[in-house]
């Protein structure tokens, strides 16, 4: 009955919600609360909460192992990441602590400890939002991970002082990590394609990373986190990331479905989490303004600042081992901050063309080095997205005497490219600033080999307003999305796996002609006598 209630009251309120806009996480959190409101009476078994809770931490788990998969460990430390974690979990527990103590009449330490969990933000969310915006890995996307990775790190520290909890002896194993990489990268080389790589990361992400650095006092999820950060420079890392995919959204249901079923508020929790909700604005106007401090763009730091607009699932973590009783409004106080930023993040490109005037207003005069714009060169084609698709593409092109440009949102894929030679530059097709300094005067065609359709669109659109009048070739993996296209300005277009196979049917086609030319002349020879 566990499964029939939880998989039945996932689907439909996750396909109700999805029909008014807001992504179906939102309807796995009330569909959460409705079993705990009516789940004993469908015969929901008692035991379903430590089930459901098991299954939620094996999600976050995978989860976080193939965030750690897209990390690199130089980003962590860049002054941005580590000076905007540091500083706005600062500025926060100084604001919410004494307004925490002053209104809710409690002790010094529980409004510490309150403040401290509200000031984190949700790694869960956020990388589950900017995966689906195929944005993890551009330059907002990766601020925002490594922002979250230490406050991840920050609240390991807090329970250690507060719990009393500290590493044993076993931890000086994580000295022997680095020596165990040789092996890992052979062992993922060596398990092939099929089930066995999927098993294989399990194993570093569940047991080498979650029983793994449990057993040596330290947390599970930095663990996972640091199992994917070790195999990130593997060449298949994204090959692993995504043969976990179906199997961590599955889990993932579970962790939303437990946030919901954490209990029933009453009045007192309901306005704990209003009062709390209210001030979630501020979380993100702090990380906007820290961000341009550090000299990022308006755009950057609003992007990364939407992503970190919510209240985190470590602060319930936090919460439950060093306050239990304040669980069930810290519960409501993360879904309330899930609620309003899943659709803000959905809306974070267009609401910035909004307030683009009035946000840029706080830019430094001196931008980030990652940010200053770049020339395309002489280059008469233009290529979105530099993967295999966009790499395969420019090469070809090359071969055959033209001059490809690409454009990557990732600044480490677009360094590798300059270094193996390739006319790519860091830039994203999205940006409203890019648009206003390139100049495309000498380009003859473009090429959108981007996964996203959102960005293909405002690629297309972008192309055709600056005066582009050349063919636009984009390939695209759903029907419904060539319209979309099309409509935005794309004059040739086609759907990837159908090419796949007519490309195939000719190479067969091809071949056997061949084959038969190649017999021909040996059927109709006249034997010598």
């Amino acid at each position: 009955m566990f499964e029939v209630i939880s998989i039945s009251f996932a689907f439909f309120f996750g396909l109700a919600v999805r029909q008014v806009g807001l992504p179906p996480l939102v309807g796995f959190l009330a569909a959460g609360f409705a079993i705990n409101m009516l789940g004993p009476q469908l015969g929901m078994p008692s035991e379903s909460g430590k089930i459901l809770g098991h299954i939620a931490h094996l999600g976050v788990l995978i989860l976080l192992f193939t965030v750690g998969l897209k990390v690199k460990l130089r980003q962590i430390t860049q002054p941005q990441v580590l000076g905007g974690a540091l500083l706005h979990f600062t500025i926060s527990v100084a604001v919410f602590t004494p307004g925490l103590n002053y209104l809710l009449a409690i002790d010094m330490q529980t409004a510490l400890l309150l403040g401290i969990a509200l000031s984190f933000s949700s790694t869960v969310l956020a990388a589950k939002l900017l995966e689906s915006r195929r944005e993890l890995a551009v330059f907002h996307g990766r601020t925002a991970i490594g922002i979250l990775i230490v406050q991840d790190i920050i609240a390991l520290v807090v329970l250690a002082v507060f719990s009393g909890q500290s590493p044993n002896i076993w931890a000086l194993g994580l000295f022997l990590l680095p020596l165990l990489r040789p092996f890992i990268y052979w062992l993922l080389d060596f398990a092939g394609h099929d089930e066995l790589l999927v098993l294989m990361g399990m194993l570093l992400a569940l047991v080498i990373g979650g029983m793994g650095f449990t057993a040596m006092g330290l947390s599970s999820e930095i663990g996972a986190l640091v199992m994917g950060v070790l195999l990130s420079n593997h060449r298949r890392a994204q090959e692993l990331s995504e043969s976990l995919w179906g199997l961590r959204e599955v889990f993932l249901v579970g962790f939303f479905l437990q946030i919901g079923m954490s209990g029933l508020p009453d009045l007192r929790a309901l306005l704990f989490a209003l009062g709390v909700g209210l001030m979630l604005p501020l979380k993100g106007i702090l990380f906007f303004l820290l961000l341009t401090a550090f000299r990022l763009r308006a755009r950057t730091s609003f992007l990364a600042a939407v992503s970190l607009t919510a209240y985190s699932e470590f602060g319930l973590i936090v919460a439950g081992i060093l306050l239990p009783e304040w669980i069930v409004p810290l519960a409501i106080a993360v879904s309330v901050s899930f609620v309003v930023a899943a659709p803000l993040n959905r809306m974070a490109h267009t609401l910035f063309a909004r307030l683009e005037p009035r946000l840029q207003r706080f830019e430094r005069v001196t931008i980030h080095p990652d940010e200053q714009p770049t020339s395309l060169g002489p280059a008469d084609v233009l290529i979105f997205g530099m993967g295999r698709t966009g790499t395969a593409a420019y090469d070809h092109l090359k071969e055959q005497g033209f001059q490809p440009a690409g454009l990557d949102g990732d600044t480490y894929k677009a360094a590798a490219h300059a270094a193996a030679g390739r006319n790519v530059v860091f830039a994203d097709a999205e940006d409203s600033n890019f648009w206003r300094g390139v100049d495309i005067t000498h380009l003859k065609a473009a090429i959108l080999a981007m996964d996203d359709i959102g960005s293909k669109v405002v690629a297309a659109r972008s192309l055709r307003s600056k005066g582009f009048s050349g063919p636009i070739i984009s390939h695209a993996m759903h029907e419904d999305h060539l319209k979309r296209i099309t409509e935005a300005g794309a004059t040739h277009t086609y759907l990837t796996m159908f090419q796949a196979g007519v490309g195939l049917a000719d190479r067969t086609a091809s071949v056997l002609e061949e084959a038969n030319e190649a017999a021909a002349p040996a059927s109709g020879s006249i034997p010598v006598e």
